[in-house]
């Protein structure tokens, strides 16, 4: 079976958008937590910010395959680009001279509307790969695998310019700027967006978006615990910490901290999102049947849980900050990055084989919903641990929930021994 080329044509509309919004998505967490943080706040703090960010994703992940499937899948992407414009234009009008509970509450409203935008438009990306991917020679990875490896590069760009624009433009303008620019791309798609995807049916039930099938429930148990994995030191510790190691306390040392740690967190979502794209490569995805890929799921969960394990007992017998332990740390959460990159590419590989063709998006927003409850744990996790026991708890908190992942990843089975 070959690709339609209006097919093709839809695949690179829809990825042209998630990029688009991808790097807004990227630039404006970075932009928010280092903009906060030198307002003071403390780390737990700087995860409240984003808890309303995560709820929202897992509520709308859940109700979006539904709307998806009611209304069509372009209406939930437009949705998603239209919504964070409205985001970023309300988090311009964020007032300095508020008081800093008022600020957080104001902020966790306007990320929560962020994150409803987020994950209507990843959805929708998503959802579509199933739809129009060729299905002969491993196309259905190898689509997938390039959309979300080029998202997270895009992102990863997005956290390097958000830094930059913090440190040039300042906050607002910045934010304005964001707004301004995907206003325009929401517009060009509108203009522009050929068929190829489903217009919506009635009749859908809500109660349809929870599956029934086991393998779409194990797996997006191994998702919560892989993304919580990540985000427990990803969010608040390590931004926190590398801030502290780099920053002399002067306007020109700040500065100087927010571009090295935001391309830090830049270069490592790129890398993550080259080895997610070159997933398919690697793994030989095209000469391996199912089984293969279900078994190399969980034993590349066993293989990550080494990375933060050994950096957690690292960090903890380390006399302080030293600059060993920092170039130890870059070099540990690369190799991490690389290694998540491989066991999140198989998993999104896994939910669309595992999804049915006339259910695909509530399946996938099941899937997601539980993407964004990894998430949402591991960004609360990420400024309670790191306010307890510093960098070093954040990395041990890492290692556990990738055990939990491998375990989960263990239950999954190919289709033919579920069937029989």
């Amino acid at each position: 079976m070959t690709t339609r080329p209006e097919g093709l044509s839809a695949y690179v509309a829809v990825t042209a958008a998630y990029w688009a919004f991808m790097l807004t998505d990227g630039a404006l967490r970075m932009l928010v937590l280092l903009h906060f943080h030198t307002l003071g706040f403390s780390p737990v703090q700087l995860a409240y910010l984003f808890v309303l960010y995560e709820i929202a994703g897992m509520i709308t992940n859940l109700a979006a395959g539904w709307i998806a499937v009611r209304f069509g899948l372009t209406s939930t992407l437009y949705a998603g680009l239209g919504l964070q414009v409205v985001a970023l234009l309300a988090l311009a009008q964020l007032d300095p001279g508020w008081a800093i509970g008022f600020s957080v509450l104001y902020v966790m409203l306007v990320q929560g509307a962020s994150g409803v935008a987020k994950d209507l438009a990843k959805m929708s990306s998503k959802s579509a790969v199933k739809l129009l991917a060729p299905k002969e020679d491993g196309g259905l990875f190898r689509w997938v695998a390039i959309l979300t490896g080029s998202k997270n590069a895009v992102k990863g760009v997005g956290f390097l310019l958000g830094a930059a624009l913090l440190a040039t433009l300042g906050f607002v303008w910045a934010v304005l700027a964001m707004a301004l620019v995907l206003a325009a791309i929401l517009i060009t798609v509108l203009l522009s967006m050929p068929p190829g995807l489903p217009k919506g049916r009635k009749g859908v039930k809500f109660s349809e978006v929870f599956s029934k099938s086991a393998n779409v429930n194990w797996l997006s148990a191994a998702r919560v615990f892989l993304f919580c994995a990540r985000d427990v030191w990803f969010v608040v510790g390590i931004p926190i910490y590398f801030y502290g190691v780099l920053s002399d306390g002067s306007e020109d040392g700040n500065r100087a901290a927010f571009f090295m740690v935001g391309t830090f967190m830049a270069v490592w979502i790129i890398l993550y999102g080259a080895v997610q794209a070159a997933a398919p490569r690697l793994l030989r995805a095209s000469a391996c049947p199912e089984y293969e890929l279900i078994r190399a799921a969980r034993g590349w969960a066993v293989v990550l849980f080494v990375i933060p394990a050994v950096l957690a007992a690292g960090t903890a017998l380390s006399p302080g900050p030293t600059p060993a332990m920092t170039v130890a740390l870059v070099i540990g959460l690369l190799v991490f990055g690389g290694l998540f990159a491989v066991n999140s590419s198989l998993h999104s590989y896994l939910i669309l084989a595992f999804a049915q063709e006339e259910r695909v998006t509530m399946d996938v927003g099941f899937y997601y919903m539980a993407n964004a409850g990894g998430r949402l744990i591991g960004t609360v996790l990420s400024g309670l641990t790191y306010q307890a026991g510093g960098l070093a708890l954040c990395l041990a908190a890492a290692a556990a929930m990738v055990g939990f992942s491998a375990l989960a990843a263990g239950r999954l089975e190919p289709h033919e021994k579920q069937a029989a």
